[in-house]
């Protein structure tokens, strides 16, 4: 018995409205942003993000444009998947765990990025506008990406989606 046996995919916002809410947003976001990384803008932008990341920093071989579309595409795939999943209960599931490790990864961006906490105002938890500010806003995409990815799966048998 394989794992996708013990599990029923859905699309859930064929039952709730609100969840297709979620799905366009962090579709907007992902391609957009995504479309983004493939300006020099965006690439300088996001550098100092990667450079100081354990995670991500392998990307510096790919020099600083290179980087940025790589995450470009990632995030481009990942908002053409959300897309296919408003269509496909697979596909729901796949672009909601593809939109939450984005955003987990984000996250560790808070702790490795130098400038998060705002020393003039007494650092952590006091945080900067940017980066700081503009990081927490990835808490809020990580919960609607994992509210639609719970939704998107159900463990067969069950009364209730898990």
């Amino acid at each position: 018995m394989s794992i996708f046996d013990r599990y029923e995919f859905l699309v859930p916002e064929h039952g709730r409205r609100d969840l297709g809410l979620l799905r366009w947003a962090l579709v907007i976001v992902f391609l957009w942003f995504g479309a983004m990384k493939f300006t020099a803008y965006e690439a300088y932008g996001i550098a100092p993000f990667i450079e100081h990341s354990p995670i991500m920093n392998w990307l510096g071989m790919f020099g600083t444009q290179g980087q940025s579309y790589f995450i470009g595409v990632i995030e481009l795939s990942t908002g053409l998947v959300l897309i296919l999943g408003a269509f496909r209960p697979l596909f729901s599931a796949l672009g909601a765990l593809m939109s939450a490790a984005t955003y987990l990864i984000t996250l560790t961006f808070f702790i490795t990025t130098p400038g998060v906490a705002e020393q003039t105002a007494g650092g952590f938890p006091a945080i900067s506008a940017a980066p700081g500010q503009f990081l927490l806003k990835d808490a809020v995409l990580l919960a609607a990406s994992l509210v639609l990815l719970r939704a998107s799966v159900r463990h067969r048998g069950a009364l209730v989606p898990s």
